[in-house]
């Protein structure tokens, strides 16, 4: 059996894959113990044998963002050892003078320098004694260091040196992070604010990973841990212990998957997705005509830079969870902090301040008995105790959960427009794929106000990160710095071929097999930027071409005649996962009458107005339901206006033709 796990602030969920068959389990994320959460999921599939788990975790993105990540010692080569803190001149908020700066996750007493220098060509200049060594490892044992980072210049043309100071730091018997397996490209600063991330999470990341993979093995009949990448790809618990910034973005990566997969089988390709969980938002697009998601190498997160590959997913504070205030001048707000499962909405029973669940629950927007299959029971009387307390100058309970949810909704539409208006889409040619705890429940709303004809309400959206990390495949994604002229693209192969050599090797221990994609990243000579193109070894020259008109469309010009550089090689080796189609299913018309069990006043447009409930389990394709309503299931429920038509499609995925607001 495998399953699949996605660890969120408020919830953990658990999609199990049993003979074709899906089973989902969704229970309370345990913050003390994340690992007991995970375990508890699976227990409760009713998986028996052997389980092997596949994992999404937050982990290290909360480390980050909290900053509760080890005590790292950065070494670097002497004389260049504040590059971490001196970063790139460029600023965030150019023309705010008194703007902090940017916080530097090694404090300037755990900076050290060794004596060294390779040329830019690769050449050793100067090499560290062993006398220079010692003293180097002696100096970061009284540091009290918990983990090294170490990025001296120009390792990724020659790693030697590189090589001989991590050998003699790992007498220290803590984890040491080096340039030249995290990310061997050029860029100093990158590439060493890259390998501190590494450094500052392995600790706490290798400690989770490897206690959860024990617990597994032992309570599962030898079953194994596996751990989603930010890049969509999963790897063993093993080399993310040993590689955890690539795990920064695992939670959201899996949504991606899960969503443009489901998409693609109901026939959309040009997708908007929104996953609402209890502490943030995750938005993203999928144009399949364009490749699928955009993936990037160049990321911020928690204001550190991270050059490693992921998807690129735009996340906002603004989840079930996010907490409501008034500030000092009386305005509301939102977010981004969260009640987060511990103590929880107020709703739930322990918590004190007003939320975003609380607020859809004032508003008729849940329903209490249904919450999670009727195992969790919503408080409606404590929630509106207390919210009334908490509503200021408002004048009814009511209009301050409006307001509460139209402040999220504004965060929301923010996130989508930076993914889509701010980089040249059109948001009215896409369809919003909503899922996570809370999407369905806000994606009529922000598809009105973006003009979205359509939203796509997957089958179990509460559940897809953990079915998009159940889906996705096997990837290790290697590059190399080679600073080449452009002639030299025919001869190629031998570097690509270590690259490789090394990837195989990994999967081999592995026990898999996979195919290989290649790539460089191009440029005129002089820019300091570059293009990602595809190189094969039957047609290299191709890649020249495909870069030019490239570079046409991104910027508007290309000049054939102007000499171009290789500056990047780039691999990228998959291993399919298991297939896994969801069931279709002929439609036949009908009005869902057999699955509406009630009749309730739901907030839409300033005023309560009765609509009618929809057990989801029971509605079959070729459904069609008007607005408003409420559609409830197990891990989430779907809210359709007045105006909007909800129709049942083949996979059992709500498809919602939005409409246009009433008057």
């Amino acid at each position: 059996m495998r399953a699949a796990i996605d660890t969120g602030g408020t919830f953990t969920d658990c999609v199990l894959l049993c003979e074709g068959e899906l089973r989902v389990v969704k229970t309370f994320s345990t913050p003390a113990d994340p690992a007991q959460a995970v375990l508890d999921a699976v227990t409760k599939t009713g998986a028996t044998g052997t389980v092997d788990v596949r994992h999404g975790t937050t982990l290290g993105t909360n480390a980050m963002l909290e900053r509760r990540g080890a005590r790292v010692a950065f070494v670097a080569t002497a004389g260049f050892e504040d590059t971490i803190a001196i970063g790139r001149q460029a600023r965030a908020a150019l023309y705010d003078w008194f703007a902090p700066a940017p916080a530097c996750l090694v404090p300037r007493e755990l900076r050290f320098g060794v004596p060294e220098r390779v040329s830019a060509e690769g050449k050793i200049l100067r090499a560290p004694t062993d006398a220079e060594l010692e003293v180097l490892v002696e100096t970061v044992r009284r540091s009290g260091a918990e983990a090294v980072a170490v990025s001296l210049l120009f390792s990724f043309a020659n790693p030697e040196n590189e090589w001989r100071v991590a050998e003699a730091l790992a007498k220290l018997g803590v984890p040491v992070s080096v340039s030249h397996r995290i990310l061997p490209e050029f860029r100093e600063y990158e590439r060493a604010s890259t390998t501190v991330v590494n450094a500052y999470l392995a600790p706490c990341m290798e400690k989770y990973l490897l206690h959860l993979e024990q617990r597994v093995t032992a309570e599962h009949d030898g079953g194994r841990v596996e751990v989603m990448q930010s890049s969509g790809g999963i790897v063993s618990a093993r080399l993310a212990a040993q590689e955890p910034v690539r795990t920064v973005l695992s939670g959201p990566a899996g949504g991606v998957i899960g969503a443009t997969r489901v998409a693609q089988h109901a026939g959309f390709d040009r997708i908007i997705g929104l996953d609402m969980g209890g502490t943030s938002t995750d938005v993203f697009l999928s144009d399949a005509a364009q490749g699928g998601v955009r993936r990037t190498r160049e990321a911020i997160v928690a204001g550190v830079p991270v050059g490693v590959p992921m998807l690129e997913i735009h996340t906002a504070g603004a989840g079930g969870g996010s907490i409501a205030r008034f500030d000092a001048g009386g305005m509301l707000r939102v977010g981004p902090e969260s009640a987060g499962a511990d103590p929880g909405p107020i709703c739930f029973g322990r918590g004190m301040q007003a939320t975003v669940t609380d607020a859809n629950l004032i508003l008729g927007r849940l329903d209490p008995e249904s919450f999670l299959g009727g195992t969790v029971a919503l408080d409606r009387e404590r929630a509106e105790k207390i919210l009334r307390e908490q509503k200021d100058s408002l004048a009814t309970v009511e209009e301050f959960a409006a307001g509460i949810v139209r402040v999220i909704e504004m965060e929301m539409d923010k996130a989508i427009r930076v993914i889509s208006v701010e980089q040249g889409y059109d948001p009215r040619d896409f369809t919003l794929v909503a899922f996570g705890g809370g999407g369905p429940l806000h994606a009529c709303g922000l598809a009105r106000g973006l003009r979205i004809p359509t939203v796509l309400v997957p089958a179990m959206p509460g559940a897809l990160s953990a079915l998009g990390i159940l889906l996705a495949d096997v990837v290790r994604e290697p590059s190399r710095t080679v600073m080449l002229p452009g002639e030299a693209i025919r001869s190629l192969e031998p570097a690509f071929a270590e690259l490789e050599e090394r990837v195989r090797g990994e999967f081999a221990a592995e026990g898999l097999t996979g195919t290989v994609e290649h790539s460089l990243d191009l440029r005129y000579i002089g820019q300091g930027y570059e293009l990602n193109v595809p190189w094969t070894v039957t047609h290299p020259e191709e890649s020249l071409a495909v870069f030019h008109e490239l570079h046409r469309r991104r910027y508007g010009f290309s000049d054939a005649q102007k000499p171009v550089q290789i500056v990047n090689l780039r691999l990228r080796m998959t291993a399919a996962a298991e297939p896994y189609a969801p069931a279709r299913r002929d439609p036949r018309p009908g009005d869902g009458r057999e699955a509406c069990y009630a009749e309730r006043a739901i907030w839409f447009g300033g005023e309560f107005v009765c609509s009618r409930l929809y057990n989801r389990d029971l509605l079959v394709p070729g459904d069609t339901i008007p607005g408003p309503a409420m559609i409830t299931e197990y891990t989430s429920a779907t809210l359709a206006p007045p105006g909007a038509v909800v129709t049942v499609d083949p996979w059992a995925n709500l498809v919602i033709a939005v409409g246009e607001e009433q008057a």
